[in-house]
């Protein structure tokens, strides 16, 4: 079986999607529902179990020789996120956790580590494993911060020599749009957010820059369509020899203004533009650009390539916004 921590999440749930298709009936799912909509997410997949997460290191206890892989997709992912304790404990020490475990009973273990660790990417965007170049970088957040802990906890765990996972595989995701991340409420993609604005009839809304060699609306991202993600995971298990820090993006960065465009042509309409002051409270945590270098990952043998942008948001409009059933 797969066990995939948040799997009833946004990009765990396209995961869990991909393996049920597969494998039907091969995926345990470690999550909350609570009382909310997640379970739509997973209302149309067969799963072995939804263990919540007291339970899953008793359950994996129990199943050792049964587990495949564990893809921990788990993790407090809001960049507003201010209760630090809360971030650290999810996302560093559960994560620790989960490598002590996968090590000791030889499981393949890939986990979720993320752009924000580049923090204003003065750094560069550069997926350098080494534990110099990890303890350089500057994230802008608590949520950078805990991920680039863990990444650092890793790469110096593998410089001790210490016990690791047969393959191990963390995933550095860019700005990452598609289905079921409806739940995420303010945390969803700029997209989604895009495409709800026009479908009420308002204007698209944008932050104005407050930086002045950047144009309104010029701000860039590396936007990748989350079934690239996916597409990435599963190769990943389909070449248990490949192990390491990977960034998970385009290697191309686009505008706000242009994803806005984008939305609009996917559905038939002329772009329509408000630009908004930034909230005093993040343009010193505001990252105005970022582009992945995918060179680590390509060096590794992933040959597929990335859907432009102006296709994903095709496809999320047409498929899954605009559709009656939004979810995968």
């Amino acid at each position: 079986m797969y066990v995939v921590t948040g799997g009833a999440g946004f990009i765990g749930s396209n995961i869990v999607a991909a393996l049920d298709d597969r494998r039907p009936g091969s995926v345990l799912v470690c999550d909350r529902l609570r009382d909310g909509v997640k379970w739509l997410n997973l209302a149309k997949r067969e799963l072995i179990d939804i263990v919540p997460p007291e339970e899953m290191f008793a359950f994996l206890d129990r199943h050792p020789a049964d587990v495949e892989a564990v893809i921990h997709m788990g993790a407090i992912s809001s960049t507003v996120e201010t209760d630090a304790d809360r971030i650290v404990a999810n996302n560093y020490r559960l994560s620790h956790e989960l490598w002590r475990w996968c090590a000791l009973n030889q499981v393949r273990l890939i986990y979720a580590s993320s752009a924000a660790t580049y923090g204003d990417g003065g750094k560069g965007f550069d997926d350098d494993t080494s534990p110099a170049a990890l303890a350089a970088l500057r994230p802008l957040n608590a949520y950078g911060w805990s991920k680039n802990l863990f990444d650092r906890r890793v790469a110096r765990l593998l410089a001790a020599r210490e016990a690791a996972p047969p393959q191990w595989a963390g995933l550095k995701f860019f700005n990452v749009y598609g289905p079921n991340e409806y739940h995420k409420g303010g945390q969803k993609s700029v997209a989604v957010q895009i495409y709800e604005q026009i479908a009420q009839g308002r204007p698209a809304r944008l932050f104005k820059s407050h930086r002045p060699d950047i144009a309104d609306g010029g701000q860039m991202r590396d936007f990748i369509w989350v079934g690239d993600c996916v597409e990435i995971v599963l190769w990943l298990l389909d070449n248990p020899g490949v192990s390491g820090l990977f960034n998970c993006g385009t290697g191309k960065a686009r505008s706000f203004a242009d994803l806005a465009g984008a939305v609009f042509a996917a559905l038939g309409k002329k772009p329509k533009i408000d630009y908004v002051p930034m909230p005093e409270s993040l343009r010193d945590k505001y990252q105005y650009l970022t582009e992945a270098r995918m060179n680590r990952l390509r060096a590794a043998g992933y040959g597929r390539p990335f859907a432009a942008l102006e296709d994903g948001i095709t496809r999320y409009v047409r498929d899954y916004l605009a559709a009656a059933d939004p979810h995968r």
